[in-house]
């Protein structure tokens, strides 16, 4: 037995030829369908991309309990569980976040594997800032402004198609295929950074999608609201659409080298992603500062299992990445342990039942969500403080740095989990999420007459069913009595309809979905991107900003960071899109620019 595991980064399925209509030209994708089994409701889990992959080996949600990070010590881990089983388990992966501090153990679980360096900002190539290098222009932190100087050094060492990330991933992945196709019992995990951002394809890609822009370049959408001109953003869909056909062109490779050497008859194959990415839909930029929309977490998923030996059918089974640990386990054989929550997808392509009451799917510390496959409830904290909110982990470090100091100085040890193995975990409070989800407010869709999110819905009886859903979903994953806190939701005891929020948020949840113009259009705008700090020094902008948003003069400040203006704090949704308009239009009345 062979499986090979052809996983993408941020590949949104609405824009793949087998689900519906799209633009991109991606005939592998197609031709991929036809050999494999589509599935059409398979969700995420735990997010974004280190979260997601963890979940591949333990086969189990982790959002509840951390952040992102490493494999845990009491983690069980698919790929090493084959590999003590005999089966050689490789890695071939342009991925840099495993090198980084927040995924340091999770390569290490393959028998063999390789990175290849140069993905978005990877610290890479060593050039030292010299007088007269070109401005990095980004308004966020410095980080991002480093991030994206070594992304620009990089891009200078990959003038080719042939030098690029995903080509010599791609080699490596068919080199190991070619010396090992007359082998058996192992495991390639092919893994690709891209589509994610920055939308950095090979010119002739580019070719295939011609369209008038002279704009700035715009390649590298921040994680944020939309207020660049149509233009810009159609560009930016095109950069995107040029990446996918160029992900398609990989996808080729690898089924030429399948249907060539005869392997469908004894070899798995797996093509899936951890999360989808926002293109200016519903007025948003990328992922995680928002809702968590079906756009981002229902995903493209493909599933050839010479179990079944089904090939171009579809799967209407609600399935999800823990499902990944417990199907490749089961196909070489082994049973899954009693802590993984997924199951063999077997189960789904023989039509013995539904797999599961309901999926959950969220990031820590933002809203947590459940499916039943029909309605999706979006549960928000009951509070602005979003708290209590704490981390359990017995490897504190977070996506690039380990935790501060300051953060492990109140640690103390939590009881153990049910998954732990016994061990207590250090229990912390958590140092914060990329935006709260409280402003967004707890939201409720009925995917039946309401497929693309786009109403709302206030239905008593409805969320009560789904609150009641998302609690046992969250019991079963044992997750801290502090989360059913954070979201107003009693640990122990019935769950009532005092406990609903979708009615009493709604107003808050509407004001904040709602789009902003360009900001071109916006009055005042120098203004507007001023440093909040030092536009509430002059009098007049500061009455403005008492008048329309006073939190902003007051604790809010406390967590603002310092180059943010009002624009910026629009833009992740901090500020609702009319509070910016009120304030601006006083920012440019007679006095004002």
């Amino acid at each position: 037995m062979r499986a090979i595991v052809l996983m993408f980064d941020s590949l949104n399925r609405h824009m793949l030829p087998p689900y519906g209509d799209t633009f991109i030209d991606a005939p592998n994708f197609a031709r991929l369908a036809e050999k494999t089994v589509t599935f059409d409701d398979f969700y995420a889990g735990s997010m974004p991309c280190l979260p997601a992959r963890r979940e591949m080996h333990t086969g189990r949600y982790n959002f509840l309990h951390r952040s992102w990070g490493p494999l845990e010590p009491f983690d069980d881990s698919m790929p090493e569980m084959l590999r003590q089983a005999g089966v050689h388990t490789h890695l071939a992966t342009d991925h840099q976040h495993y090198f980084e501090d927040g995924g340091g153990d999770y390569h290490t679980r393959y028998s063999t594997w390789e990175f290849f360096r140069g993905q978005e900002g990877d610290p890479w190539k060593g050039v030292v800032p010299r007088p007269g290098d070109p401005v990095v222009d980004h308004p966020g932190p410095p980080v991002f402004k480093a991030l994206r100087r070594q992304d620009a050094i990089n891009r200078s060492y990959m003038p080719t198609e042939a030098d690029h990330n995903q080509t010599r991933t791609v080699d490596a992945g068919i080199h190991f295929l070619e010396t090992n196709v007359g082998a058996d019992n192992w495991l390639l995990q092919l893994e690709l950074f891209d589509p994610h951002e920055p939308f950095f394809a090979s010119e002739d890609y580019k070719k295939r999608y011609p369209h008038d822009y002279d704009g700035p370049e715009f390649d590298w959408p921040g994680y944020q609201k939309v207020t660049e001109p149509g233009d810009q953003v159609e560009h930016a869909r095109y950069e995107y659409a040029a990446l996918v056909s160029m992900c398609d062109a990989s996808l080729g490779r690898l089924l030429d080298f399948v249907d060539g050497h005869d392997m469908w008859a004894d070899t798995m194959l797996i093509v899936n992603t951890d999360h989808g990415f926002l293109l200016g839909e519903r007025g948003w930029w990328a992922k995680s500062t928002m809702p968590w929309f079906n756009e981002l977490v229902r995903l493209p998923f493909f599933l050839h299992d010479p179990r079944s030996g089904q090939q171009g059918t579809r799967c209407a089974a609600l399935a999800q990445t823990i499902d990944l640990a417990p199907t490749l386990l089961g196909f070489f054989g082994l049973q899954p342990t009693p802590d993984m929550q997924g199951r063999d997808l077997a189960e789904a392509l023989a039509g013995n039942g539904p797999l599961r009451e309901g999926a959950l799917f969220g990031a820590h510390g933002g809203h947590v969500n459940a499916t039943d496959g029909r309605y999706v409830y979006m549960r928000a904290p009951a509070e602005r403080a979003n708290t209590p909110l704490d981390e359990h982990t017995l490897m504190p470090t977070h996506m690039r740095s380990r935790f501060g100091v300051g953060e492990l100085a109140s640690w103390e040890p939590a009881e153990p989990f049910s998954f732990t193995k016994g061990l207590r975990t250090m229990r912390m409070p958590a140092a914060g999420v990329r935006n709260n989800p409280w402003l967004h407010g707890t939201l409720l869709f009925d995917l039946e007459t309401d497929p693309g999110q786009e109403h709302p819905l206030a239905d008593d009886d409805v969320e009560l069913a789904m609150l009641r859903l998302l609690a046992r979903l969250m019991h079963d994953n044992d997750a801290p009595a502090s989360q059913f806190h954070r979201l107003g939701i009693p640990f122990d005891g019935e769950i009532g309809t005092e406990h609903l929020l979708v009615r009493a948020q709604a107003a808050r949840a509407e004001a904040t979905a709602e789009p902003l113009p360009p900001a071109a259009e916006l009055p005042a705008l120098d203004l507007l991107t001023e440093p909040l700090l030092r536009l509430l020094q002059d009098d007049r902008a500061r009455a403005a900003v008492e008048r329309h948003a006073p939190e902003l003069t007051q604790t809010e400040l406390l967590t603002i960071p310092p180059t943010m203006g009002l624009l910026a704090l629009a833009r992740a949704a901090i500020l609702p899109a009319d509070v910016l308009l009120a304030i601006a239009g006083e920012l440019a009345g007679p006095t004002g620019s």
